[in-house]
């Protein structure tokens, strides 16, 4: 039914998400209930759509979705000083609430730094939202706010140039995020209901933007981050580093995602000048980790060097894994041995992750073309739907402050676009995000 985004059931249960609930709890729908395939709809234009809402400020959060709210986070101001969750009716688009906070680590909104980027968490008890300044709120479902921390605060102010955009994950009472950063690196571990640090794991600094993922190996929940020159795996109770690989490079965009039993896809990009060109060819595939008398052995069960995406994830659906990179090049592999399918060229690129769902691939593109994709080794492109008409682009709430660097100068129009960031799903809903907008397409359940 849905297998590119479904867990284990122990993950599903450690998640403790309610099972009588339609949730897409987190980032790339990890801990997701399943999704009927029959409900969701294949075709839609910008007049069929179930509705729209404008959202204050710019967020490249990926909506989140638990029951019949759905959560978002954004930021405002020429300096991203007021944080913003909110929250709106699933079935009709109102808003429900906002919340609004100060940034404890203000700076200057630029559309070359991320504003709003991490997606946010939402379980039986709360929605709990971490921005790129550090700050991490905790509210309940009616916008009640439980309590607030800033780990910029308490470990020091990131010095990324471009910010940080790494989603957290949740692993029972635990809050994990990762923060790769040149000034100081880690993976931190906060208690759900007060805002405690449980653990904190130090890391070799880096630059990376790259989201962490819960694995099940061995048996074992485990934190598997690929950032920067490796991919590690930790344990969500401690804190512990159980095993690193180190031979990959490239790795600062994507997130690893399931391929099977102790198996996950990892992804690399050459870079903006090519740097990372020689290790991303090798970097590219598919993982697995075994467990041996001395401890847990991780190693590539295939690469290959052609797929070099650049945000949107690999995903693995019905056997297959899809690649989609910055020109909308599809490459389609056999996900157990990494044969060659099909490459082919899409309409758009995308920056959200692709979602498989029965006999279906939703590729959703960068500037609004979702194309509708049959899962398996033909490709064959079963719908091309649109979420705004080209002469009428969405509203998109640009930072005020212009840029002074002729090279961003030059570059800003293409920055400046609406981008769908992210998308939600649930039976017969697909939620879809711009930077300023929210856009619902409903099926039938």
């Amino acid at each position: 039914m849905f297998s590119a985004l479904t867990l284990t059931a122990s993950l599903f249960c450690c998640l403790q998400l309610a099972t009588d609930l339609e949730t897409w709890p987190g980032f790339l729908g990890q801990g997701s209930s399943e999704v009927a395939a029959e409900t969701l709809p294949l075709e839609w234009t910008p007049e069929t759509l179930a509705w729209t809402q404008e959202l204050p400020g710019y967020g490249q959060s990926s909506p989140v979705i638990y029951g019949d709210q759905v959560f978002l986070t954004a930021v405002d101001g020429d300096n991203k000083q007021t944080l913003l969750v909110f929250a709106h009716q699933l079935g009709n688009g109102q808003q429900q609430w906002s919340h609004k906070a100060t940034s404890t680590f203000p700076e200057r909104s630029s559309v070359y730094i991320s504003r709003a980027a991490p997606t946010p968490l939402v379980d039986d008890n709360g929605v709990y939202a971490y921005f790129e300044s550090g700050d991490v709120l905790a509210l309940d479902h009616q916008g009640k706010p439980l309590w607030a921390m800033s780990l910029s605060e308490k470990y020091g102010h990131p010095t990324n140039e471009f910010g940080l955009s790494a989603s957290p994950v949740q692993v029972g009472e635990h809050i994990i995020i990762l923060i790769d950063d040149p000034a100081a690196a880690y993976l931190v571990a906060i208690n759900k209901k007060d805002g405690s640090v449980a653990w904190k794991t130090d890391r070799k600094p880096r630059t990376s933007w790259s989201s962490p993922a819960v694995m099940t190996i061995g048996g074992q929940t485990q934190v598997v981050c690929s950032s920067a020159g490796s991919v590690d795996g930790y344990n969500p109770e401690t804190g512990e580093r159980l095993w690193s690989f180190d031979e990959i490079g490239g790795n600062t965009g994507t997130t690893p995602r399931p391929a099977g039993l102790d198996r996950f896809l990892v992804a690399a990009s050459p870079g903006r000048e090519g740097e990372n060109a020689e290790l991303a060819r090798k970097s590219n595939g598919v993982m697995t980790v075994k467990q041996t008398a001395n401890g847990f052995q991780p190693e590539f069960v295939w690469t290959d060097p052609s797929p070099v995406p650049s945000w949107a994830s690999p995903i693995e659906h019905q056997g297959l894994a899809y690649w989609v990179n910055r020109a909308g090049v599809a490459y389609c592999l056999n996900a157990e041995t990494g044969e060659e399918v099909y490459t082919e060229r899409l309409p758009q690129s995308a920056w959200a992750t692709p979602v498989g769902v029965g006999d279906h691939i939703y590729v959703f593109g960068r500037d609004g073309l979702t194309t509708v994709l049959a899962a398996g080794p033909e490709f064959k492109i079963l719908a091309e739907n649109s979420l705004w008409a080209e002469d009428s682009p969405p509203v998109n709430n640009l930072p005020k402050t212009e840029e002074t660097d002729e090279r961003r100068k030059a570059a800003a129009a293409m920055f400046s676009r609406p981008v769908v960031y992210g998308v939600a799903i649930v039976d017969g809903v697909i939620v879809l995000r711009t930077g300023s907008k929210l856009f619902c397409i409903r099926g039938e359940k």
